[in-house]
């Protein structure tokens, strides 16, 4: 072992307005393109669109891009999610991403903040 830890990062947003400005803004150069990923449209902060319709479209992607990462960790150890406790579309989109690490990844550790 190298003893060396790196941390890995996949932002996504249902809409586009957020990952937009981090693409172009001011702090740019700090994400990668890959680790971006918004959608087409505004969920008006709905849980059910965030969970059962619009999220539902964009959680494949959402998985694929997580598994692109971990299979490059020889020591994988959980995840750390970031996300709104509002009862809105961020919520809807991460307990639906949760249910699906859950699945994939049933005994890594998963927090939440």
């Amino acid at each position: 072992s190298s003893g060396i830890n790196a941390e890995y990062g996949i932002f996504v947003d249902l809409e586009p307005s957020v990952i937009d400005e981090a693409r172009s803004g001011t702090y740019r150069q700090l994400f990668h393109p890959e680790q971006l990923q918004s959608g087409k449209e505004d969920a008006a902060n709905n849980y059910a669109r965030g969970h059962y319709t619009v999220g539902r479209e964009m959680i494949d992607a959402s998985i694929d891009k997580i598994r692109k990462l971990t299979d490059n960790c020889n020591g994988l150890q959980g995840f750390l999610v970031f996300h709104s406790f509002g009862g809105g579309t961020g919520s809807g989109f991460t307990s639906l991403l949760l249910e699906r690490l859950s699945v994939d990844y049933g005994k890594k550790s998963k927090l939440e903040f």
